[in-house]
């Protein structure tokens, strides 16, 4: 048992471990809510940090803190970004709808380390001066999904449709049979099939992108319920301003910060953005795990790089399990953006209080999604080989490829030439032959699968 110390809230006493650098109504919070054993990200509580810091420097610019204060908060504030003490947040996921407990968590944090450096910061008053956990929170789950998204995620995201991209040239003149509904269909290139890919996953980094600088209006400076009580008038303005020359990101003070604190309609757009995300990498994943399947009684268009021995029991056996790793996170994530909605409907007349949940999730989800992407491409998308071999003979059984032959022949006779060439096996081109005046070599120019590949 850790020796404890007692530290004093408007509740009254509580016991603290005396090595802990928070105070009351963190050690509160710890007592109130064992549910998960998980914290805020780290990536958060470092947004939450900075905030705190610009808040420092914005407020003493209006003179609203004195000098040593200001000194001390960012001190403390630099060390906790340089990576220390960051045990000392706790505080579970599931606390507070407003998180809080979590701003508290950093105000105590802060003043202790001030105390530790000689000068007496109040949490509350000073660390907290100007500011509410009902603005701060919403705007530490701006900036930590602006940097999460700009700083991870999409550039991971930008290696995968580059490693696709180099991937699909390669396959400008590989042909392979097209499939709806699973069943054969007319041919495709690999180039085709590959780029189409790559066109999603284009467009799904740009909606995350628009919906990240959707982000960049901060809501900090509305204080309790958006009305800016107990900050300088120039706070939210001067605030966004610091932090976007820290950062390097535009951020501004939203016009009417009541709108992100009431509601999280941003980071529900985001979380939008991501699930689609999700989506096509689903898409993707399943698509390969198909063209992978056999070796020998499946489709067997593509190998996969081996990673893992895919049995316990089967000995040689090797699964595509990259893609099944992309595939669960694509469906988390998906759920996250459920809950993520159900959150974004508790937003009750000036508040929302379902924050922690919400900032959890965009960072779970962004983080993974950002991780398959980039593992994605370096273990499964780089090193897979295709069975050109057998994709030729797949193509040239195709009954499918009679298609051609419609405006030559007309349907009728076309589908009764693919019938005999399923039921005998015979290539298209051998039955069109028997059953057609046309010769072989016009037969040939009709049924080039490449050519079929385009208009």
């Amino acid at each position: 048992m850790s020796e404890m110390r007692v530290e004093k809230d408007s509740l009254g006493e509580v016991e603290v471990p005396v090595e802990a650098r928070w105070g009351a109504q963190t050690q509160r919070a710890v007592n109130n809510f064992p549910i998960s054993g998980r914290g805020l990200p780290a990536r958060f509580i470092q947004a939450l940090v900075s905030l705190k810091r610009c808040a420092a420097q914005a407020n003493a610019d209006l003179g609203e803190l004195d000098e040593e204060k200001r000194a001390a908060i960012v001190g403390a504030c630099n060390n906790l970004l340089d990576g220390n003490h960051l045990d000392q947040f706790p505080v579970d996921i599931f606390q507070t709808g407003s998180g809080t407990s979590t701003n508290m968590n950093v105000n105590e944090v802060i003043a202790h380390l001030c105390q530790e450096a000689g000068v007496q910061v109040h949490p509350n008053d000073d660390v907290n001066l100007g500011q509410s956990s009902n603005d701060t929170i919403p705007t530490a789950i701006h900036v930590a999904s602006v940097t999460a998204v700009t700083d991870q995620l999409l550039p991971d995201l930008e290696h995968l449709i580059a490693t696709l991209g180099l991937r699909a040239r390669e396959g400008r003149e590989i042909v392979k049979t097209g499939r709806t509904h699973l069943m054969d269909a007319m041919p495709v290139t690999v180039e085709q099939e590959l780029r189409t890919w790559v066109l999603q996953l284009q467009n799904a980094s740009q909606r995350l992108a628009r919906a990240r600088d959707d982000l960049h209006a901060l809501p900090q400076g509305g204080t309790a319920v958006g009305t800016g009580i107990n900050a300088h008038p120039q706070f939210a303005a001067r605030f966004a301003a610091t932090l976007a020359d820290e950062s390097g990101h535009p951020y501004t003070a939203l016009p009417f910060p009541a709108v992100a604190q009431s509601a999280v309609d941003a980071p529900l757009a985001l979380s939008g953005a991501l699930r689609g995300l999700a989506v096509v990498l689903m898409k993707i994943s399943n698509d390969l795990r198909w063209m992978n399947s056999g070796p020998i009684h499946g489709l067997a268009e593509l190998q996969l790089p081996a990673t893992q021995p895919g049995s316990s029991i089967m000995p040689g056996k090797v699964n595509p399990v990259i893609c099944e790793s992309a595939t669960m996170v694509a469906a988390q994530v998906i759920g996250l953006d459920q809950a993520n909605t159900v959150a974004a409907q508790s937003g009750n007349f000036q508040l929302n209080v379902m924050l922690p949940l919400v900032a959890t999730n965009l960072l779970d989800m962004t983080g993974w999604l950002a991780n398959s992407c980039r593992n994605l491409a370096d273990q499964a998308i780089e090193g897979m080989t295709w069975n050109q071999e057998h994709l030729a003979e797949g193509v040239g059984k195709n009954p499918i490829l009679v298609t051609a032959l419609n405006p030559v022949i007309g349907y009728e006779k076309a589908s009764a030439i693919a019938k005999e060439a399923f039921k005998t096996g015979q290539p298209v081109i051998d039955v069109a032959e028997q059953r057609t005046d046309l010769g072989r070599d016009e037969l040939e120019r009709l049924l080039d699968p490449l050519k079929l590949t385009g208009p």
